[in-house]
């Protein structure tokens, strides 16, 4: 484990904005920068303005394709917003009467976005008047032009980031592109879409057209956006609230209810964070391990019994995508122990290569690999071609990851044939023969970094008062959400007596605890084993926890749940 400096969160405004709550409650909003007590009214009529960059002439479009029976296609990317994105587009156009389908390309196969081979398999496949791209596309100048010289309009939907000028497509909605002034950057491809869409629908009421009604697909946005890790700005959460409200009550998809039942969650116990730990991985699997095709198709299915064996098909492959992911994590782990790196010296970035390993979770082994050691990590496994290698990158707080990709490509123009992505994670292709320079090239200029980023930090809301916990205050905690990305689940730290321990499946620690008022309180550690030396005879601990409850033969109690253990 990396050292780890623990740190209370700054307030960002200030606690006395929020009169109406306890001060502990007003603190957590504080440390998180929202503004007022409006931030915590997450209703629809809050959100921001459809004031983005080329989103009249893609209405203007969609709406007369769909009057003149043209043909359309989706080109849909292959992760959790790109299937929701896609299924969202297919099924507000076709309930406002479009004649539409839907693409997504084998990543394995055509790598990622609108290139001019998809271009080819679309016009072949479906020969289409108006392509639309979501959640991709932003980057794809040869695949626009490409089909338009088969004679469709492109318009692009996506979200992801861009230094350079946007293709030529014939509307271009992306609220991170160039000259766009749309408030709200966090947007997920699927919310893009949903604001294409509503706005489209809303266009068409003002004509008595044919509409669609667009909140009953929150739930897709809702799911779209926290499996894709958007940040939970203002606007972000009223769409996931929104969506989770509509889960909860049933009101969704019958694909997102055979996923959450087949792994054993109750709808009406669903919290915004299981979109991101239990729906989002079994969709990504697809992408991950087959096509994309098979999640798509569960957000598609009109009743519970196609959607269960989507949805079981589902499942399997997030257990084969577990398997082949722990078995890579463990190869790279021991190459890891080979190279006997201590660890004040582990090398500025962890970037490894292995013939056999999976492309499809070399994105989730650099996230572990990155968790483990709090260092930027990219995985690489080889190209169909057998002369490239497509890497997965992820990065720690303070090393924007595909800013740095686009330093090496641009110093070393032979070294990156592709890139794109986040501040956090990225995508990138390189030559299998230029791996060893790339690697060395990239730690040099990662090294280059403040030392202090290469600490783990661990952000507390500080200490809770005695009367703090209690149930009511997990309550009121949940009641605040959703949280995630940006907005993160109120996490406190705290030194404890410790009564009584025992060890759960030899892995787990659970610990009872006493406060200093005489009252006790249990905490459970997962994975101890593997993190902590715990000795039997510990009289104290200082942890950092979220408040939990802990459900057991139908009773409920309060608890700890440790993110770190310190003695």
């Amino acid at each position: 484990m990396p050292k780890i400096r623990i740190q209370q969160r700054p307030f960002l405004t200030s606690p006395e904005l929020f009169q109406g709550l306890s001060p502990l409650l007003a603190q957590i909003l504080a440390r998180r920068g929202v503004q007022s007590e409006l931030e915590l009214e997450l209703k629809l009529k809050h959100l921001l303005a459809p004031q983005m960059k080329g989103l009249e002439q893609a209405i203007q479009i969609v709406d007369e394709a769909i009057d003149t029976h043209q043909k359309i296609v989706i080109v849909g990317d292959y992760d959790a917003d790109g299937a929701t994105s896609t299924a969202l587009m297919v099924l507000a156009l076709r309930e406002m009467g479009a004649d539409v389908e839907y693409l997504v390309p084998d990543r394995f196969k055509y790598g990622y976005g609108l290139t001019p081979a998809i271009a080819d398999l679309a016009f072949v496949t479906f020969t289409p008047d108006l392509l639309i791209t979501v959640d991709n596309g932003i980057s794809s100048h040869e695949g626009v032009d490409q089909a338009q010289a088969h004679g469709m309009k492109v318009i692009i939907t996506d979200h992801h980031l861009t230094t350079k000028e946007t293709p030529k497509a014939e509307a271009v909605v992306n609220p991170n592109q160039l000259g766009c002034e749309f408030p709200s950057k966090a947007l997920a491809g699927v919310g893009v879409a949903f604001y294409l869409l509503a706005n489209l629908s809303s266009h068409r009421s003002k004509l008595n057209k044919s509409v669609a009604k667009m909140t009953q697909y929150l739930d897709l946005v809702a799911l779209g956006t926290y499996a894709d890790v958007a940040s939970l700005d203002f606007n972000n959460r009223i769409l996931v609230d929104a969506g989770v409200k509509r889960i909860q009550s049933s009101q969704c998809r019958s694909g997102i209810l055979a996923l959450l039942d087949i792994a054993g969650r109750d709808p009406k116990d669903l919290k915004a964070q299981d979109l991101g730990f239990v729906i989002g991985p079994r969709m990504n699997a697809a992408g991950r391990m087959d096509t994309m095709n098979i999640g798509i198709e569960c957000l598609l299915a009109e009743d519970m019994q196609t959607a269960y064996a989507f949805a079981r098909q589902l499942n399997e492959l997030n257990l084969e995508r577990r398997s082949v992911e722990t078995e890579m994590k463990q190869e790279a782990l021991s190459v890891i122990d080979q190279l006997e790196f201590d660890q004040d010296q582990l090398p500025s970035a962890l970037i490894m290569f292995e013939e056999h390993w999976h492309q499809g979770v070399i994105g989730i082994v650099a996230g572990r690999l990155k968790e483990q050691f709090h260092r930027p990590s990219i995985v690489f496994a080889p190209d169909k071609d057998g002369i490239h290698i497509k890497g997965s990158a992820r990065s720690i707080e303070g090393i924007h990851i595909r800013d740095s990709i686009e330093k090496v490509a641009e110093q070393y123009p032979h070294l990156v044939s592709f890139f794109g992505g986040h501040a956090a994670a990225a995508g990138l292709t390189i030559k299998r023969e230029h791996f060893t320079e790339f690697k060395h090239v990239f730690e040099q200029l990662i090294a280059e970094s403040d030392d202090e980023i290469f600490q783990a930090l661990l952000w507390t809301d500080g200490e809770l008062k005695n009367e703090d916990f209690v149930m009511d205050t997990v309550d009121k905690i949940e009641q605040l959400g959703p949280w995630g990305q940006k907005f993160p689940h109120p996490v406190f730290e705290g030194e404890f007596k410790v009564l009584e321990h025992r060890w759960l499946k030899e892995v787990h620690l659970k610990l009872k605890l006493v406060l200093d008022n005489g009252q006790w309180i249990e905490a459970i550690v997962f994975n101890a084993i593997e993190k902590y030396d715990f000795k039997a005879d510990q009289e104290k601990v200082k942890l950092v926890y979220e408040l939990d409850k802990n459900e057991y033969k139908g009773s409920v109690s309060l608890q700890l749940k440790v993110l770190h253990l310190e003695h």
